[in-house]
This record gives C-alpha cells, sequence and structure tokens, in this order.
C-alpha cells in the first residue's frame, strides 16, 4: 500500500552585562523568557518525535504468502489471441479483500469488452470476488501519484487474497469481541464465508478497552499510528505502523492505546477458514 528523521540546528548568543535601572533588567529577562518559550516547546516536540519507535520490524513483505493468504499477488500478463495487443491481461483466481490506502481509481477493460469504472477513497474496503481475464488502466485525473506532490510513496492498495473457504455461518465471538466490547471505536465493514472485516478509528491518547480476536487475522494501517498493546497479565508493548503497511496475528486479548496526538485508522480482516 518513507523514512522520517527531523534535526535541530540553532545557535546560541552571548549575552552582554546590563547595567541600567533594575526594572528594566526585569523587563528585559521577561521578554528574553518569553521568546525563549517557543523554542523551549518546539526543542521538546522535536525531541518527542525523535523519541519514537522504529516502525515495526515485524510489519509483513508487500508479497507476504501463508497457507491463507497471499498479499498483493503478482499478475503477469499473457498474450490472449484476438484480444488487444500491448495490454497486461491477467486475470484474479482469488476472492480478495482491497483496501485502498490512498484516493484514486482505475479502469477495467474485460474480454467481452465490458468496461468497470472504479473510485475510491482513502480507507475505502471492497470485496473483489474471483475475475476473469481483464487489463487495468489508470487515468490521469484518477491516479494521485500524477497529481499530488510530493507523490506519495506508501502502497495505492493492499490487495489480500483468501486461500481457503471459510465457515459461512457469522463470527459468535466471545464477551470481549471487539464489536461487544467497544461498538463505539469497532464498526463491521463487511462479514461473508470466508472473511470478517472490521474498522477500527481512535482519537488522539484515545485508549480501547481489553477485546479478543479468536481468528487469524491481517491488520492493514490506514494511517501512521504509534500504539500501545497491553495483555490481560499486564505485558505492555509498543508498536509503531507506517500507513499503507501490514501485520499478520493469531487469536489474542489486548486493551489498546493511542500514544500520539493525532487519530488513527486500522483495517482487520479476520479469516474464518474451517482448516
Amino acid at each position: 500500500m518513507v523514512g522520517f528523521g527531523l534535526h535541530l540546528k540553532g545557535a546560541i548568543q552571548g549575552t552582554r552585562r546590563y547595567t541600567g535601572p533594575m526594572q528594566l533588567l526585569a523587563l528585559h529577562t521577561k521578554r528574553a523568557f518569553t521568546l525563549c518559550l517557543p523554542l523551549v516547546f518546539a526543542g521538546a516536540q522535536l525531541a518527542a518525535q525523535n523519541s519514537q519507535p522504529p516502525f515495526d520490524p515485524h510489519s509483513l513483505d508487500s508479497h507476504f504468502e501463508n497457507d491463507q493468504v497471499i498479499l498483493n499477488a503478482p499478475h503477469p500478463g499473457i498474450n490472449i489471441p484476438g484480444a488487444a495487443t500491448g495490454k497486461n491481461w491477467h486475470n484474479h483466481p482469488l476472492n480478495r479483500v482491497m483496501v485502498y490506502i490512498h484516493t484514486g481509481g482505475e479502469k477495467l477493460t474485460y474480454l467481452d469488452g465490458s468496461v468497470e469504472d472504479l473510485k475510491w477513497q482513502a480507507g475505502t474496503v471492497r470485496w473483489s470476488p474471483a475475475a476473469g481475464y481483464h487489463y487495468s488502466e489508470l487515468p490521469p485525473e484518477l491516479d494521485p501519484r500524477v497529481w499530488k506532490t510530493p507523490a506519495f510513496t506508501t502502497p495505492m492498495i493492499v490487495d489480500i487474497g483468501i486461500k481457503k473457504p471459510g465457515y459461512p455461518g457469522k463470527v459468535a465471538g466471545t464477551a470481549l469481541d471487539p464489536l461487544r466490547a467497544d461498538p463505539k471505536d469497532f464498526t463491521l465493514v463487511f462479514e461473508n464465508s470466508q472473511v470478517r472485516v472490521l474498522r477500527l478509528k481512535m482519537g488522539p491518547r484515545q485508549s480501547v478497552p481489553m477485546h479478543e480476536y479468536t481468528l487469524n487475522r491481517v491488520m492493514v494501517y490506514i494511517t501512521d499510528q504509534t500504539v500501545r498493546e497491553t495483555s490481560p497479565e499486564g505485558k505492555a508493548e509498543v508498536a509503531r505502523h507506517q500507513d499503507g503497511s501490514a501485520s499478520w496475528s493469531g487469536p489474542s486479548k489486548q486493551k489498546l492505546d493511542n500514544l500520539t496526538d493525532k487519530p488513527l485508522e486500522t483495517v482487520i480482516v479476520e479469516l474464518k477458514s474451517i482448516y
């Protein structure tokens, strides 16, 4: 679906001995202190930013694959007799969950000549059934990499191919199921026989109470975020995730704290695989 670094440059000015009236000296001291405050606060903010943990080293490779999912599966083109030449004709044999990190769109043209125009906003999530042969184009007016400055360097889409059939019923969960433990911050995006997809939105410095995932899952981070996860036993871990990155997790219980002054958003794709 960058690297970050801030450097502080500064200079220390010498001071001249003052021999004037004491009341003026006090005034000058007050002014100097007032003018220095923004620099002190700015320095503290920069130090806080520089002290952030590195991005999660466990983030998935862009083409991660295991027995249940494949991320951003390659789709090399093939030559199809009688079809338009110079196009990357390909198909998608798996059902997929599409998580769009940036606003954009594409035009899909199928072998039968039908055309599908797709548009999405950042954070949009869609179910994409297995599809026959087609090619895709990104019209300039729908591709933000053409007009956004600076162009984004994180993925446009996180494409999650679902490799196994799933249980057709709904996820029962437990009393700590996210939709029960915190229905305000967790919402259901959609659910079918293979996946249940949730969205988590948290405000600045907000906490989410203890909740439980009973299924394996892919976490897709729509925004940069630094969070603290605390287990029922009190073990806490701090992780920093980059927008467009993803991670793989098994069943777990945790409390979550947003450690930044910015809201965060995460999409959780739970796998309902039956074997």
